[in-house]
């Protein structure tokens, strides 16, 4: 077989091999490929799941961990423009080159083992870490944990952020299954940290039985502030045992949010557990809590109307989105441009922001799983959604139509889905630079 010469041929032969085997839960293939990858590494793996705020906590611990002087490889999924944007070092997103040479490297160690999409990027970024000398390295589960890919590579510290309904074609149709999956990416003997104040027993339990230590939000680890500054606290031993520890001060978090404070605390909590192989002073903390950046994550756009970009797309990260959104001040109207899978929880999505809405543009979503704008505005309907939807055949379409309608005092909310973030962000960019190339690999 010749192997593709360029980035672009790479992903297209990924995604023609995804299409027969989009997404298959296991880690023999993985495994096996990994033990003939020549990659290997001294740095501090810190390994990042949950239902939401992952990307915001890989997001935090990077901008954190760099402030702090030391080089960082983050990989996360899926990406919104550019596949280049799952894999960076120091903040910088690889090249074509470089992500070519390590998608080759897997395809040759693979050998009869067949990959899917991600297990295949998952391992090329490995391979890109490995061999770029790093001192730490932040991997983002991409569905459950357990049986991710990601769990093939052992971490020093894992962090689940939250547990909420999602994907449970696959993880389970209860958050106690749920909660097992994602507790999955804990190891024994090495720190587990929980964002959620909540969790559910199957995680609480299958730490124990394993012996991880577990830190929980609330009980061993919190939060409190004002509007100007946060500050953080934690026991030195999970359980409420040992001394009680508290830093002051800090700035709020970059990312904008209701729920950010949930993620920094656990990002503090696993900088505190491995301080003694990474340290971090608490300049470094406040200095990458103040310059963190993540698109599409209640990203708001300079300008008028108000754009505001959310790839929330389960009733979790809805609930959290509405309430930001009431969070932001007065607005006459809201517009929203609004996408969704197919198999994605339409009715509590819409459930929870029905009421932050006046107008609705429906978008169609491209693929398989991609929902056609007038089924997903009657299943909205369905819902009780009663205002104003009007249906498009894409969210830039959409963007476009609601921009030329809103106000200059209203705002624009997108989301649903990346793939609807991706199209109008791609679009605004277009706008803003004439000439901008555009990728159409989004793989899941």
């Amino acid at each position: 077989m010749n192997l593709p010469n360029s980035l672009s041929a790479w992903l297209a032969l990924l995604e023609q091999r995804h299409a027969a085997a989009p997404i298959r839960l296991g880690l023999e293939r993985v495994a096996a490929a990994l033990s003939t990858l020549d990659a290997s590494t001294e740095a501090v793996v810190i390994t990042v799941g949950g239902t939401n705020g992952k990307g915001s906590a890989c997001a935090m611990l990077e901008a954190i961990l760099i402030a702090a002087g030391y080089r960082v490889g983050c990989y996360t999924s899926p990406h919104l423009l550019r596949y280049n944007e799952r894999v960076r070092v120091n903040a910088r997103d690889v090249d074509d080159n470089v992500l070519g040479d390590a998608l080759a490297a897997v395809e040759a160690a693979r050998g009869e083992h067949a990959l899917t999409y991600f297990e295949h990027g998952t391992l090329a970024a490995w391979k890109i870490f490995c061999d770029a000398g790093l001192d730490v390295i932040v991997l983002e589960v991409g569905l459950g944990g357990r049986l991710d890919a990601v769990n093939a590579l052992d971490p020093d510290c894992a962090i689940v952020t939250s547990v909420a309904m999602d994907h449970m074609e696959f993880l389970g149709d209860t958050r106690e299954k749920i909660g097992f999956e994602k507790a999955g990416i804990f190891r024994a003997g090495r720190p587990a940290i929980c964002g959620d104040p909540q969790p559910p027993e199957s995680l609480v339990k299958h730490a124990e039985a394993i012996g991880a230590p577990l830190w929980v939000s609330g009980r061993d680890f919190g939060f409190g502030g004002d509007r100007q500054q946060w500050g953080y606290w934690r026991y030195e031993a999970p359980g409420a045992h040992g001394a009680l520890q508290r830093r002051g001060g800090l700035a709020y978090p970059a990312l904008r949010g209701a729920n950010q404070l949930l993620n920094a605390a656990a990002v503090l909590t696993a900088l505190e557990v491995l301080r003694e192989r990474i340290p971090v002073p608490m300049q470094a903390v406040r200095q990458g809590l103040m310059l963190v950046e993540l698109p599409g994550r209640f990203q708001v756009l300079a300008g008028r109307p108000a754009v505001v970009l959310d790839v929330a797309h389960n009733a979790q990260a809805a609930g959290v989105l509405a309430e930001s959104l009431s969070n932001m001040g007065f607005f006459p109207e809201t517009w929203a441009v609004f996408g969704m899978l197919a198999d994605k929880d339409v009715e509590a999505v819409a459930a929870r922001m029905r009421d932050r809405v006046d107008h609705w543009f429906i978008a169609s979503l491209p693929g398989a799983r991609g929902l056609a704008a007038d089924v997903l505005a009657d299943r909205m309907r369905a819902a009780g959604v009663t205002a104003e939807l009007r249906c498009f055949n894409s969210p830039a379409e959409a963007f476009a139509a609601a921009r030329g309608l809103a106000a200059e005092s209203d705002r624009i909310v997108t989301f649903g889905s990346f793939l609807t973030v991706a199209d109008v962000l791609a679009e605004i960019n277009a706008a803003s630079r004439p000439g901008n190339s555009r990728d159409r690999h989004r793989q899941p």
